[in-house]
């Protein structure tokens, strides 16, 4: 019998598809939720050609197809219900991460939580833009000292570069836009006050002649866009939209559409420029020592530390908040003098995670974990690893904190090699088309070192069949 007279037939033994609320299939079975089950007529059912088998079950019942026909049946089964059809062995590991990552979201929802996802929703927008930045002035250095500044004066050469400065350059405003809208202020206002920590030299406050330029109350020195860098922008962002509220509500309502926002702007460029500057630079500086101490100081124990610490920050969703840190520190004119050595050791934890979800692959008896391991490793190895972090690793608890211990292998590595990004916005493999031109071979050393650490950790320790088949079942 063909697969769509099949279906038909199934679904007049199971009392029509106003009785079906859920189709989906396994390897050899359709399975079918219904409203009344005294609907079911089973001698129907196991009488039909094709049928192998009929299971009864509380909310509705199973029919044994076989292999390859049961797809092909479910396909059609669907398409006269109407229902979209559900896999139930068959797992995304997609979609099961994005589950695993909201409840564990959840969680941790505590009032830093809570404040740091406001951080993080401020950066996220703008990742794809940082990514294709990134990239480009990561090649372009590449090709820089590969071809010895060959295509310094090619149009198409510097046009493309300049996209990438393009983003990089004016971050300040995007992140002022994207703070004040986040915080519940007017997107246009943050974007100016994020104005003033861009270090354009036509600004009115970089004015000066051969014998005279602009200088600030108190400490009698020029002022300098670049003190607080895009913390100042963030926090400038933060501050006009709670500003404008304030203003908003003090305000006679015939006069707000006119005096909220030039009183909010200045009020907010008093603000910026005599506390959110200084404030921002201090801190700025603060996080710089802690991070050269931990890199300088510690050494390889830093980048142990560093890179085994990372994967939690990730599953709770801080680790976006990190963001303004790494700009800062690819800032050339920042402390760094523009090479980030923290993020390389952080990328290692990525790795770290495909080294495990390999020696679960390889390990595990379970069919449908290794389904799972076997559609996120690709995506991991390219720098992607929610998909195996939230369905594989975290939900079995070992393969996570082994992960953690082996990535640590990489941290070590990347201290060792003095590995450094001119950028960010990738990971994974990518990861190496942003090094310091000459590392990327040791950026890709270091890499293996944190599938190896993770593999071997994960093989010896992370490997729990019991707790596998509770999780995925049998």
């Amino acid at each position: 019998m063909e697969p769509r007279k099949i279906a038909e037939a199934i679904l007049n033994s199971v009392g029509d598809k106003g009785n079906v609320y859920s189709n989906s299939t396994c390897m050899t079975r359709l399975r079918l939720m219904v409203s009344d089950t005294s609907k079911i007529d089973l001698a129907s059912l196991r009488n039909i050609e094709g049928v192998l088998g009929v299971v009864e079950r509380d909310e509705g019942v199973q029919i044994v197809l076989g292999p390859g026909k049961v797809t092909e049946v479910g396909r059609e089964f669907a398409e006269l219900t109407g229902i979209a059809l559900g896999s139930v062995d068959e797992v995304n590991a997609e979609d099961l991460a994005r589950k695993n990552k909201k409840d564990n979201k959840a969680a941790h929802n505590g009032p830093v939580q809570r404040f740091l996802e406001h951080i993080a929703n401020i950066f996220v927008p703008l990742l794809p833009g940082i990514i294709a930045a990134g990239l480009i002035n990561g090649i372009s250095n590449v090709i820089n000292v590969t071809t010895g500044n060959a295509y310094n004066f090619e149009w198409w050469y510097q046009a493309i570069r300049t996209m990438g400065w393009g983003l990089f350059g004016f971050l300040p405003l995007y992140v002022g836009y994207n703070a004040a809208k986040e915080f519940k202020g007017t997107p246009i206002l943050g974007a100016i006050a994020g104005s003033m920590s861009l270090g354009v030299s036509t600004m009115p406050l970089l004015l000066k002649t051969d014998t005279q330029n602009v200088v600030l109350p108190f400490t009698g020195k020029p002022f300098n866009p670049g003190a607080g860098g895009l913390l100042a922008a963030l926090m400038m962002g933060i501050v006009v939209a709670y500003l404008e509220r304030w203003i908003d509500k003090k305000m006679p309502q015939m006069l707000r559409t006119f005096l909220t926002p030039l009183c909010t702007l200045i009020i907010g460029a008093f603000i910026s420029i005599l506390l959110i500057q200084p404030a921002g630079a201090a801190l700025t500086q603060g996080i710089y020592t802690v991070l050269n101490f931990v890199y300088e100081q510690l050494g390889v124990v830093g980048g142990y530390i560093l890179a085994a610490g990372f994967l939690p920050i990730v599953s709770v969703g801080l680790h976006q908040a990190l963001t303004p840190i790494h700009v800062l520190l690819n800032d050339p004119n920042g402390p760094s003098a523009g090479i980030n050595y923290l993020l390389p050791i952080l990328m290692m934890a990525g790795g770290g995670q495909v080294g495990a979800g390999l020696a679960l692959y390889l390990k595990t008896n379970n069919k449908k974990l290794k389904q799972l391991t076997r559609d996120s490793l690709p995506v991991g190895v390219l720098g992607i690893g929610e998909p195996m972090m939230y369905a594989v690793t975290l939900p079995l608890g070992k393969p996570f904190i082994t992960a953690c211990l082996g990535s640590g292998l990489g941290g070590v590595l990347a201290v060792l090699f003095h590995l450094g990004t001119v950028s960010q916005g990738v990971s994974g493999l990518f990861g190496a088309l942003i090094m310091v031109p000459g590392t990327q071979v040791q950026f890709l050393i270091a890499m293996v070192g944190a599938y190896v650490g993770g593999f071997i950790m994960t093989w010896l320790f992370g490997v729990d069949e019991e707790r596998i088949n509770e999780v995925y079942g049998k």
